[in-house]
């Protein structure tokens, strides 16, 4: 699915670069939360993810330890790759980097 999201996305906006987790310049598949969120944090990137288990958790602890964290979108279970593609698009167009970090969103944006 992750692959699908990036071709949707680049299709919808090609400015917009979307990575996936294994690929060259990204953390492997096998990234441990904290190392995940140190390199959004490191590369400024927006991350997407299904992990309401771990996830929550760990962002908690950065904000607690002063550190921050660009923003997590915790994605739902049903979603199709054109409504996350469309919302991951009108969350980057319609905010700054600055009204993005230290927050932790739930999607889909609305039901559809």
């Amino acid at each position: 699915m992750p692959h699908a999201i990036q071709e949707a996305v680049g299709r919808l906006e090609p400015a917009v670069d979307v990575r996936v987790m294994g690929e060259p310049g990204s953390p492997p598949l096998e990234a441990e939360d904290p190392d995940l969120l140190a390199w959004i944090e490191r590369e400024g990137r927006i991350l997407d993810t299904r992990n309401r288990r771990s996830m929550t958790t760990h962002f908690a602890a950065i904000l607690e330890s002063g550190g921050h964290v660009p923003r997590i979108l915790m994605v739902g279970e049903d979603f199709s790759v054109a409504q996350l593609s469309e919302d991951l698009l009108l969350i980057w167009g319609a905010s700054e980097a600055e009204e993005r970090r230290d927050r932790l969103v739930y999607l889909p944006l609305v039901s559809r």
